[in-house]
């Protein structure tokens, strides 16, 4: 497909990967891009599934002058990409910060979606509430974007580095720093959507089985909310991996494969 108009001539990147089996589409974290899927896009299409990828607005191969870089922007973007692919049913897969795209995305499409999967998904909320003490808070996403702001470069070397608690290896840290280094400045203000956002009252309303793939260690989403979380969906099952940081796709990969792969087999038409 390449690319598709979303806004005002602006375009963002799609790949669509045809297959026989259930229709996936990826929804990467903030800052980074479609190629953060690489060691999970194969191994679905090997399994003969469907598999859409995209670059959020300002990230990877999309355009970085976009207006409106909100979550429901971007939640909107990946239905809206559905229907123009004409997906049967898809299941939604989003990290981190895709994470509260998916949900939203999924909102939007109803009845038309046919799951949702949150791998270290940043929702219902990324930052703490009176309600809700889990997570960090406003001042901390600000604090991190204030150094992006001052010297880009070496802040988002730092956040690729903490994002795994399994020791990877240097050439990882760089890939993902690569990514995040594609981000226009644009993209900061996604985050900061982010963190003033709420989604308990979304996900109480999708009616599709939802797998929550979490790792224990994770430094960015407080795996103690997403514990909390857990039961406000009408449909879902919770997965700790207990070596994981951020990032159990690329942690504890085999594992995280043969949960997503299971979940796709029982909720395939």
């Amino acid at each position: 497909m390449g690319h598709l108009e979303v806004e005002n001539g602006r375009r963002i990147y799609v790949e669509h990967h045809p297959g026989e089996r259930r229709s996936v589409v990826l929804v990467h974290g903030w800052g980074v891009s479609a190629r953060s899927w690489d060691t999970v896009a194969p191994a679905l299409r090997a399994a003969g599934h469907e598999v859409v990828l995209l670059d959020l607005r300002c990230c990877g191969r999309s355009d970085n002058d976009f207006a409106d870089v909100s979550i429901s922007a971007m939640g909107a973007d990946v239905a809206r990409l559905c229907e123009e692919l004409g997906l049967d049913h898809p299941v939604v897969n989003g990290w981190s910060l895709g994470g509260a795209v998916a949900v939203d995305a999924v909102a939007r499409l109803g009845t038309a979606a046919g799951g949702l999967v949150l791998t270290s998904g940043a929702t219902p909320r990324y930052t703490a509430a009176p309600d809700w003490p889990h997570g960090g808070t406003v001042e901390d996403v600000e604090a991190v974007l204030g150094g992006a702001a001052a010297d880009r470069a070496s802040t988002l070397k730092a956040v690729a580095q903490a994002v795994c608690a399994v020791p990877v290896s240097a050439e990882v840290i760089d890939w993902m720093w690569g990514m995040f280094l594609e981000m226009g400045p644009r993209g900061d203000d996604s985050l900061r959507d982010l963190a003033a956002l709420d989604q308990r009252k979304t996900i109480s309303t999708l009616e599709v089985p939802t797998l929550v793939l979490h790792g224990r260690q994770d430094g960015f989403v407080a795996f103690s909310g997403v514990e909390v979380a857990a039961p406000l969906y009408p449909d879902a099952r919770l997965v700790a991996f207990d070596a994981s940081g951020h990032a159990p796709h690329l942690e504890e990969r085999d594992a995280y494969l043969a949960e997503l792969l299971s979940f796709l087999d029982q909720t395939g038409r």
